[in-house]
């Protein structure tokens, strides 16, 4: 994939946004076949039990080393078996996992007190010593380098030219440890989300070159970690095995072992769910009801990180006007939001009017400001003094001219397709007129080397200011930071797409990015959230929701996310009636 593409369509803000590689057709889905299914009755209830096997889905990964693939299955799948200092809690909050308490000092500094009833799954201890070779490690590493590029991406526009002099550990003794940022910012507690891997297994003495070139291998790598389940062996293409670690700190897991099924794609996988062979898996498409009609099927919707917006060109005076904000609001109170998300995407989409994921602990109130209302938008067309002077059904300007306004996106995305002939049917409706700048229709015949030329033809439109209004979309990170997208300096890095220029507004993202507490993060983020709701630099429309599909077998507390699927996995549990071994019946 291209560069240009992604800061188009997946603009990749942090870590989270890296783990978004596999594809998804959007009317993917077959029928379900009833194999395997479980008689669940209302009135019964079942206590925690240990036991059982769970098969969960991987696509096609080079690699087990969670510091260098990419692979979005593994990712999720990795953290069974790895953890980080800090997670992110359901509403990605900032939570301790090797961490047991910190501080954070007036310089940026982090005291952290590690938990001291740790082990590796090879029976040693986790101490200070581990948290920063992994920190060393991952400096050691390529600038491509995954977590490297989260450091960098934390960072924004404000990133430093020597990533490797973001981050520096001082061990204090075996649970106590400072790590000091060169710069003072934000979202230092979440640069600290990556695994901890442990020294001892790629030392031979002294910590050196060799061994950090050993822990980045990705050939014939072995998985030690400190999590719920343990690495026992990988078939190549096949499955990867993991059993329930004993002496793991919260308690052993009540699910006995974990079978990973290797499968080419996520078409496949579901595929492998309906038929029984696999006992979890995420939807595709948008029409997942149909599982329902199954016995076995339990269906979790979560809001995922598949964000639609509709951006403006602000490099065209109608967009960058002093009072132009008023036809940026006329839009957004005249497009029907809940229509799109009823229509196309069958009720599984959140609407907002912010580029933050709705279960953010940073969303303000005004979440949702911009209703659907036409006389609200006839309004503030009206404050622009624009009027309908030739009776023609469509508003002049003030001056009496003409407007007529081009929309572009990339039809080829059949919902996409369909959410952009909605929207040019509401503005018209409204008096604005506006004409596809896209083809109206998908060929019959459309093959990646299509889907591909209209990407190009897109990015070379909006690199050469070619359009009014741009219809996408972007993988938002759990983890904010607007000024990629916002700031002024990101105009010449190519993420601010829109060049939106504004004084006020780069103050407030520098204010957000430079917050030394959570206490004064949240503040700050509340004052640019009114800012991006006065100002509409984009039209937020809503957030895809997804599905995870489960077996009924599985129960107990699951947090699934798009962040963690297995979130709270340790506490899932199989009841002993549901633990026999399945057999494949086709």
């Amino acid at each position: 994939m291209k560069l240009n593409k992604t800061l188009l369509i997946l603009l990749i803000l942090t870590i989270f946004l890296s783990f978004t590689g596999c594809n998804r057709k959007d009317d993917g889905g077959s029928n379900i076949f009833e194999v395997f299914e479980v008689e669940e009755k209302d009135d019964k209830e079942y206590e925690p039990e240990y036991g059982g096997k769970l098969i969960l889905p991987l696509t096609n990964f080079t690699t087990l080393n969670p510091l260098t693939c990419e692979n979005n299955s593994y990712y999720h799948f990795s953290k069974l078996i790895f953890e980080s200092l800090f997670d992110l809690d359901k509403n990605f909050q900032i939570e301790n996992q090797l961490a047991d308490d910190y501080a954070i000092y007036s310089d940026g500094t982090i005291a952290i007190k590690l938990k001291e009833n740790v082990y590796w799954h090879d029976g040693q201890k986790f101490t200070a010593e581990d948290v920063a070779f992994t920190i060393n490690v991952i400096k050691h590493a390529k600038n491509d380098n995954v977590y490297k590029r989260m450091w960098s991406d934390l960072l924004g526009p404000f990133s430093i030219s020597n990533i490797n002099s973001l981050i520096n550990v001082k061990i204090i003794d075996d649970y106590n440890l400072e790590i000091k940022f060169g710069k003072i910012f934000s979202n230092n507690l979440e640069a600290l989300t990556f695994p901890i891997i442990p020294k001892h297994r790629f030392t031979v003495g002294s910590e050196d070159r060799n061994s950090y070139i050993k822990a980045l291998k990705d050939d014939n790598y072995i998985p030690v970690g400190t999590g719920p389940y343990k690495f026992v062996n990988y078939e190549r293409f096949k499955e990867v095995q993991l059993e329930c670690f004993e002496d793991y700190r919260e308690g052993r897991p009540y699910i006995d072992k974990i079978i990973g099924r290797i499968l080419d794609d996520n078409e496949l996988a579901l595929t492998a769910f309906e038929v029984g062979q696999i006992d979890l898996s995420l939807a595709l498409g948008v029409d997942w009801e149909k599982f329902d009609q199954s016995n076995r099927v339990k269906i979790l919707e979560f809001i995922s990180q598949n964000y639609e917006f509709l951006g403006f060109n602000f490099s065209k005076p109608i967009f960058n006007a002093e009072n132009s904000s008023h036809l940026r609001k006329a839009i957004a109170y005249g497009i029907d939001r809940q229509a799109i998300i009823q229509k196309v995407y069958l009720g599984h989409a959140t609407q907002t009017d912010l580029p933050i994921h709705p279960d953010s602990w940073l969303l303000s109130e005004e979440a949702n400001f911009y209703g659907y209302s036409p006389a609200k938008a006839h309004q503030e067309l009206n404050n622009l003094g624009w009027k309908d002077i030739d009776g023609d059904g469509y508003y002049e300007d003030e001056n009496g001219n003409a407007v007529v306004l081009k929309l572009l996106t990339n039809s080829y995305n059949p919902l996409r397709l369909k959410t952009a002939d909605i929207v040019v049917e509401d503005l018209n409706k409204l008096g604005i007129r506006v004409i596809k700048d896209y083809p109206d229709k998908i060929p019959n015949n459309l093959t990646e080397e299509m889907v591909e030329e209209q990407w190009e033809k897109i990015n070379t439109k909006v690199l050469k200011g070619d359009y009014d209004l741009l219809l996408l979309g972007w993988n938002i990170s759990p983890v904010i930071e607007l000024s990629s997208i916002f700031h002024s300096s990101a105009i010449g890095m190519g993420t601010n797409i829109i060049k939106y220029n504004s004084v006020i507004m780069d103050q407030m993202l520098e204010a957000a990015f430079n917050s030394t507490s959570r206490e004064e993060k949240q503040k700050n983020y509340e004052i640019l959230q009114s800012q991006i709701i006065k100002e509409l630099p984009y039209i937020s429309l809503f957030f895809r929701n997804n599905a995870v599909l489960m077996d009924k077998k599985i129960m107990g507390d699951v947090g699934s996310n798009f962040y963690n699927i297995y979130k709270n996995i340790a506490n899932w549990y199989i009841p002993k009636e549901f633990q026999e071994e399945k057999v494949d019946k086709n």
